[in-house]
């Protein structure tokens, strides 16, 4: 667990002038409603005037501690068990100070949902919303909403309106993967559960991850290269930008439509380490059981594609060290079908090698996507999945949570047998198997016919006379029916991708 790190203008110029004894400054995520991290100890910081003293009480204990010479204080209270709700007490040492009471204190699991705009979908736009939003007055499920926020160095607070109760009118804007993934939780396990939602639409992987984590993979270079390559495009693009602006009146003075304004992200989002600068450093500083996510269409394409798998797994890693609670659950999405013309593929199977890792999870969207908008609305069969994941990982529940998983492929004359890991039950829906393809020598893949020997498929095509490659779902919008028999649908895969 760490201290608190460099200083936000904001909360510095609050002590500026402030005389000799200042009221103490939380910060935004410390705030009444919250949630605190049951099983772990309790972090207490913010700022005051330096040099002074500061007393915290909560569940009955006091710490005391002083603030440096920035004004800067920090304390560690007991660990406890899930329960509430308490009352936080803060006071300085000034007389005529009043001390901040922090008032319907919860303590239970903490999880963090981040990414793109698949995981910042509002509750209010998920096609189950009409039925479940009018309910979500859970008085054990907390929100904290986390303010777009993009910056070249690590805050140590977070742009926020602090924590509030789940009800329709807090909800509503509130991610809609997260919030069925946390009321499961918090149902299930019977605890409070708080859930962040720290998420901004059309943003890279490279973003969210620390600058240094970055540098220190040299294997990771060509990013920044890409990264380059985007800001010359920019340029242009903002030139096209101008010149449409200069010309669209005299265009509607001709009765013409404007020129076609060519898209550009905004720049300081997409530039790597700033969204984890402004969005993820400072919630470091809280303790968490654990965080889901939802990216990766803004990497989907071949530049940026191939290399997904080993930025995010650097990103995963040094989440997990900045935190400094432990090799923690992560839990991710990947991509859904959509019909595009990018590496979707791709992406999908540098998700799959993330599992590689310890401690994460994979739900499987390939069934619940649109092909026509990039935006699923079914949030609600995205949540309960990760859930699952959450239920095994965290909480030691022995119930199937993945759906088939490419284990090996073993040539067997003119077809080849695919092995998977969690395929108990191993059935397609509908029929026989779709979406499976086999290659010879030559590498040429060819559509293949399928059928299920427990928890294996034998595939063959004519055309392929000695087959050693197998893929499935393998396209950007797959018609996929494989599933087992807790109705998990299984990842693509393509054996030629180690």
């Amino acid at each position: 667990m760490k201290a608190c790190r460099l200083v936000v203008i904001g909360f510095v110029s609050a002590l500026v002038g402030l005389g000799t004894s200042a009221q103490v400054i939380m910060p935004k995520m410390l705030s009444s409603h919250m949630v605190l991290q049951r099983g772990l100890p309790v972090h207490v910081w913010g700022m005051a005037t330096p040099g002074e003293s500061i007393t915290v009480s909560f569940r009955g204990e006091s710490e005391v501690t002083g603030t440096n010479e920035i004004g800067r204080w920090s304390l560690y209270m007991k660990a406890g068990n899930a329960g509430g709700p308490f009352q936080m007490s803060v006071a300085g040492g000034g007389a005529d100070e009043k001390p901040i009471v922090l008032d319907d204190v919860l303590v239970g699991d903490v999880w963090v949902a981040s990414g793109q705009s698949n995981m910042g979908f509002s509750m209010s736009r998920s096609s189950t919303a009409g039925e479940d939003l009018p309910k979500s007055s859970t008085p054990n499920l907390r929100l904290l909403m986390v303010q777009r926020f993009a910056v070249n160095y690590a805050q140590d607070d977070i742009k926020s309106d602090g924590w509030t109760l789940s009800s329709p009118d807090t909800a509503k804007d509130f991610s809609a993967v997260a919030w069925y993934f946390a009321r499961e939780i918090s149902a299930r396990e019977n605890i409070p559960v708080g859930i962040i939602d720290s998420t901004w639409g059309g943003t890279p992987v490279e973003a969210w991850t620390r600058m240094a984590a970055l540098g220190a993979d040299a294997g990771v270079n060509p990013a920044f290269l890409a990264w380059g390559r985007m800001d010359d495009r920019l340029s242009d693009a903002y030139l096209r930008k101008k010149i449409r602006e200069v010309n669209a009146p005299e265009a509607k003075a001709q009765g013409k439509p404007a020129p076609p304004s060519p898209w550009a992200p905004n720049v300081d989002s997409w530039q790597p380490g700033n969204l984890y600068n402004g969005m993820i450093a400072p919630l470091t500083l809280f303790p968490i059981k654990g965080a889901i996510w939802y990216q990766g269409e803004s990497n989907a394409d071949a530049e940026r594609a191939p290399l997904y798998g080993r930025i995010f797994r650097d990103m995963i890693e040094d989440w997990r060290r900045e935190w400094g609670v432990g090799d923690f659950p992560f839990l991710f999405v990947q991509l859904a079908n959509f019909k595009n013309s990018d590496e979707w593929p791709t992406l999908r199977d540098e998700q799959l090698k993330t599992l590689a890792l310890r401690n994460t999870g994979m739900t499987v969207a390939i069934d619940v996507g649109n092909p026509t908008d990039i935006h699923p609305t079914d949030k609600r069969t995205v949540g309960l999945r990760l859930s699952r994941s959450a239920r095994v990982l965290a909480y030691g529940e022995q119930i199937e949570d993945s759906g088939p998983i490419f284990r090996q492929a073993t040539p067997e004359g003119s077809s080849i047998r695919v092995w998977f890991d969690h395929a108990n039950g191993l059935a397609a829906k509908g029929g026989e198997p779709t979406s499976f393809e086999i290659a010879g020598a030559d590498g040429r893949f060819a559509p293949a016919t399928a059928r299920i020997e427990g928890p294996t498929t034998v595939v063959s095509a004519p055309s392929v006379k000695e087959p050693v490659a197998v893929r499935y779902g393998w396209s950007d919008n797959p018609q996929c029916n494989l599933y087992n028999s807790a109705d998990l649908p299984a990842s693509p895969f393509n054996s030629l991708r180690k």
